[in-house]
């Protein structure tokens, strides 16, 4: 699936997700939908640029992701005649504040929120970049990155901006792995572990990864084999509160995050990607790839979750 094509596909399934909560709540309480620009936008994705089949499809994956998360959310049901207020939020509530949640479920009368990332097809943590000029430490962790740092990534980049005055297509960079990715990687992989060593940075990285911005939510995907998977990112002990006279069907335990780095190192015979090992059981993925056609000035990191401690739990249902 192309970029475009994705990322189409990703507003409407959100617009999916708004008709799904709409759908199943409206007949227990007031649902009220906030019609904003994130609203429109994802609205016309899935009114006019899928097909009826799709736009089924994707209101079922929808609808029992939604049900699974009321299983653990039985405030969205109780009994009251106060408004579920819905919402979609903008795309840069993530790049500029780190809050990845598209759906926000709200109570206002109760003071309660909780919010839900929605995917399409793919389960990536961040979609982060690296450049010449780009702090990442800054950006990630708020400690800045080192004079060495850039230093040793002017040179990568002075051959960079050559291929790009060439107007040169990645693909035709024979020696990309060598000559850009593994220097890269590596100036990337020392510049963490220097900053790890001025003051364990683990819980914090954790935190921007999964990009909750002190906020917890659930993460839901919709999958290409007819099943949709709902993953609660409890890191703060804020889910899964039980109503005045409900109890959630599923009990979510509070996320132990790491607490220090072990490793972090190239994945056994590749050349763009570095494997990140934590304590507690925490594994993640760094794979560094060119999003266009053409050489551009920054390279997109594809950020996975490879391993998590058990209190992190998958719930997957077909539709």
């Amino acid at each position: 699936m192309n970029t475009i094509n994705s990322t189409i596909k990703g507003k409407a399934f959100e617009y999916a997700c708004l008709l799904a909560i709409k759908e199943t709540i409206e007949t227990i309480r007031p649902v009220r939908i906030e019609k904003n620009s994130s609203y429109i936008i994802a609205k016309d994705r899935f009114e006019h640029e899928i097909d009826i089949y799709e736009q089924k499809e994707m209101l079922s994956s929808a609808k029992v992701g939604i049900n699974s998360i009321i299983e653990m959310e039985p405030k969205i049901i109780e009994d009251g005649n106060d408004a579920l207020e819905i919402s979609l939020q903008p795309d840069t509530t993530a790049t500029k504040y780190g809050d990845v949640r598209d759906v926000l479920i709200i109570r206002r009368n109760i003071n309660w929120e909780i919010g839900i990332s929605v995917k399409h097809n793919h389960s990536a943590l961040k979609h982060s970049r690296l450049s010449r000029t780009l702090d990442f430490g800054k950006v990630w962790l708020d400690k800045n990155c080192s004079e060495e740092y850039f230093s040793s990534i002017a040179p990568i980049f002075n051959l960079w901006d050559e291929y790009k005055n060439e107007n040169l297509k990645w693909s035709e960079l024979e020696s990309k792995e060598d000559e850009i990715y593994i220097p890269l990687l590596n100036s990337f992989r020392e510049e963490l572990y220097n900053i790890n060593s001025n003051g364990d940075i683990a819980v914090a990285l954790i935190k921007y990864l999964i990009g909750s911005n002190g906020k917890d939510y659930y993460k839901l995907i919709s999958n290409n084999n007819r099943t949709t998977t709902v993953i609660p990112f409890n890191l703060f002990g804020t889910l899964n509160q039980a109503a005045n006279t409900i109890q959630p069907k599923i009990n979510i335990p509070k996320i132990k995050l790491p607490t220090k780095i072990l490793d972090f190192s190239f994945k056994e015979g590749s050349k763009t990607t570095l494997i990140l090992t934590l304590n507690n059981c925490w594994v993640i993925s760094f794979r560094i790839h060119n999003a266009s056609t053409y050489v551009e000035s920054s390279l997109k990191f594809d950020i996975q979750l490879k391993g998590m401690p058990s209190d992190i739990f998958y719930i997957n249902k077909a539709w």
